[in-house]
């Protein structure tokens, strides 16, 4: 068992099948505290145990020390498993080869044998530095996000970031802004955000569903009533419009509006004046309007079926909020907010999302978007019976869509490389120098990607 002392020693991992070596470096790196691996098999089982920041990494590894395939296999399964990790790999001084082929992988640096102590020791510290200063960086954005009006917009695309500019942009001004965006884009999310940064966020915000209250209903609970305007109406009662005085009004599905009652809505927009129902006394109203909608509505102006006026007055300025399925990285961001948010809420002790569970999220189109994703998350959250959720807790499987993206960016690269050559054979009816025109390399380039890709062509063109 480890004493108080070495508990307080950073953690190296060494996946090193030479004992001489292990001892070597056990009597040199005694600053931290290190745990051993001698195969592929034990060094994964301790990434999986102890998720260390820094690993170094034997290239000749058993069952084919002489080789450096095994090493490779096993850097990638890490960098997969845990990509935080920095690794350093060790290589003989006749191999620096696949000592570059390794950084090109993803590990951090290499150090070569036999092993200068010194040099390694740099390295390690450095390797160490670099992650206390990540982990600082994601604490303070954490505490950033926290304070921020935008805390509840979860984005890293450049399509969401986008939006959120906008946001931010537009938010001082005080101008009615249309929201559009399919169901469960989180328009009302932005929408606080937009109150939250303007000079109201001192007062009220005051939301009402334009399609959740029948038309009968929806004027009263807009504009208010007087005591006997209509059967039980039993005293005076103000509206949302009022209550939102000199704050903000959100009107969510604003194309669900009856006719009738846009007119009264557009009249209010330019006198900034109501009349309760069954009243005749006018009210001033300071309010500012954010209003949403998953529907067209300059196609509804152009077929009649929402007044035209109105929608100037309410789109000064109009915000498109993309699709999830059109915000790359943004759905895997997403889940695991919703998974640590629902395991606190329902004391659940899970240990994240499974690698299998991230491909699924990333691959589903979820026509239901964010909303559609929260809800799938908080049920595999309770019900999911292993230490991570799983694509089948989630109710998805790796096979729901057509393809499922590579995380690793080189095999994002090649994979789109060779589906450019492909689609440039077949606009070329597999013509080798038309279709090295259209990618714009030499036809001896073509050759060696087609080698490389194993794709079969007819050598004729």
């Amino acid at each position: 068992m480890s004493n108080g002392r070495e508990r307080d020693k950073k953690l190296l991992l060494v996946v090193e099948d030479d004992l001489g070596l292990q001892k070597q470096l056990k009597w040199g790196l005694d600053q931290y505290e290190l745990v051993f691996a001698t195969d592929r098999e034990s060094a994964i089982t301790q990434v999986r145990r102890y998720e260390p920041d820094v690993i170094t990494l034997d290239l000749g590894l058993p069952p084919d020390p002489a080789n450096a395939s095994v090493g490779m296999q096993v850097l990638q399964e890490i960098l997969q498993l845990h990509p935080e990790s920095k690794v350093i790999v060790l290589t003989g001084n006749d191999d620096k080869l696949n000592a570059v082929n390794a950084i090109g992988l993803g590990a951090y640096d290499y150090c070569q044998k036999p092993m200068d102590l010194d040099k390694l020791g740099l390295i390690l510290e450095r390797a160490f530095l670099l992650r206390d200063l990540e982990k600082e960086n994601r604490r303070l954005a954490a505490i950033r996000s926290q304070n921020s009006p935008l805390q509840g917009v979860i984005a890293a695309s450049a399509e969401m970031l986008e939006v959120c500019k906008l946001v931010e942009r537009i938010a001082p001004a005080n101008i009615s802004a249309l929201l559009l965006g399919e169901s469960g884009t989180g328009k009302e999310v932005l929408a606080r955000a937009i109150h939250a940064l303007s000079d109201r966020s001192d007062r009220r915000f005051v939301a009402i569903n334009c399609a959740s209250i029948p038309d009968n209903l929806l004027e009263s609970e807009l504009f208010g009533y007087e005591k006997g305007a209509f059967t039980g109406a039993v005293k005076q009662t103000p509206g949302k419009v009022e209550a939102a005085h000199r704050g903000t009004l959100f009107l969510d599905e604003i194309g669900d509006m009856p006719m009738p009652l846009q007119s009264k809505l557009l009249r209010f927009l330019q006198e900034r004046c109501i009349e309760r129902l069954g009243g005749r006394q006018e009210i001033e109203v300071d309010v500012r309007i954010i209003s949403a909608t998953h529907q067209d509505l300059e196609e509804m102006t152009l077929n009649g079926s929402f007044r035209e006026d109105l929608y100037y007055r309410l789109a000064e300025f109009v915000i498109t909020i993309p699709p999830l399925r059109a915000r790359p990285g943004d759905a895997v961001l997403i889940a695991r907010a919703f998974f640590n948010r629902y395991c606190d809420e329902l004391g659940r002790r899970l240990k994240g999302l499974s690698e299998e569970a991230c491909r699924a999220v990333e691959a589903y189109s979820w026509p239901g978007n964010v909303r559609q994703l929260e809800n799938r998350i908080k049920r595999a959250v309770i019900m999911a019976d292993g230490s991570q959720v799983s694509a089948g807790d989630l109710g998805l499987s790796v096979g729901d869509e057509l393809d499922i993206l590579p995380l690793n960016l080189r095999q994002v690269r090649e994979s789109e490389e060779k589906r450019a050559i492909m689609k440039a054979l077949g606009v070329a009816n597999n013509n080798i120098s038309r279709a090295s025109e259209l990618l714009g390399i030499t036809r001896p380039t073509l050759y060696s990607l087609l080698e490389k890709h194993a794709i079969q062509s007819d050598p004729g063109g």
